[in-house]
């Protein structure tokens, strides 16, 4: 599983940087190889000062290694070793007609010290937030969520927008950031989904993701707007 979803992202950000440089139309993601020197690494791509993108990133990573102290803590495990690789992307437009847009979708592991596998999920999400809010946009980006969602299960939307406007909850200034979509975490192997459904889940919404953004970014591009 962690092959097929690491080669998945690796699609997946070549899909979305060539879409996001097209719509621009002037900058180019810069590519950054990286290596951890405990196990793993990731491919890092940024653009910026473009004609529609002021500044974003599209990045991938898969790592691996003994699981640090804390996260033994955390997860009630012991000496474990653990592997996650995961998409992760925040685009910040140039204009603020059109919205930022957070994304993320990542697969993890744990193995025990005879290299068994102890443990597994999926987790991940995107949402949208909007500087001026178009009623329609808001619909579009939901409405492509909620049928991802229910080519899978009818509940999910409900269940997952709900995690998302949680989670996105700014408790301090009593408000959401943006408009939400969807959030969930720890999608394991269980009675009524394999890890394998919830790969075809995932997966499902990684694909809709420039279904859901794009076509607000055409239509709120090239509008006027002023410093005030």
């Amino acid at each position: 599983m962690k092959e097929q979803f690491y080669q998945y992202i690796e699609t997946l950000q070549d899909t979305i940087t060539q879409k996001l440089e097209e719509i621009d139309g002037k900058a180019k993601f810069h590519e950054d190889l990286w290596n951890r020197e405990e196990g793993g690494g990731g491919r890092t791509r940024v653009i910026e000062n473009g004609n529609v993108f002021e500044k974003g990133g599209v990045n991938i990573s898969a790592v691996h290694g003994p699981l640090a102290p804390a996260m033994q803590k955390y997860f009630k495990v012991g000496d474990v070793n653990f592997f996650a690789c995961g998409l992760s992307l925040v685009i910040h437009p140039k204009s603020p007609m059109v919205p930022t847009v957070h994304a993320n979708w990542r697969y993890f592991e744990m193995y025990d010290q005879e290299g068994n596998t102890i443990d597994q999920w999926f987790g991940g999400g995107q949402d949208l937030t909007p500087y001026y809010l178009f009623e329609e946009d808001a619909k579009h980006f939901h409405q492509v969520s909620k049928n991802a969602c229910d080519k899978h299960d009818k509940s999910f939307y409900a269940e997952y927008k709900k995690r998302c406007d949680e989670y996105f909850w700014n408790a301090h200034r009593h408000e959401a950031r943006g408009i939400g979509g969807l959030f969930f975490d720890h999608l394991k192997d269980s009675a009524e989904k394999s890890i394998e459904d919830w790969y075809n889940f995932v997966t499902e919404v990684g694909n809709s993701f420039l279904e859901a953004y794009i076509p607000i970014v055409e239509k709120r591009k090239d509008l006027s707007y002023d410093q005030t």
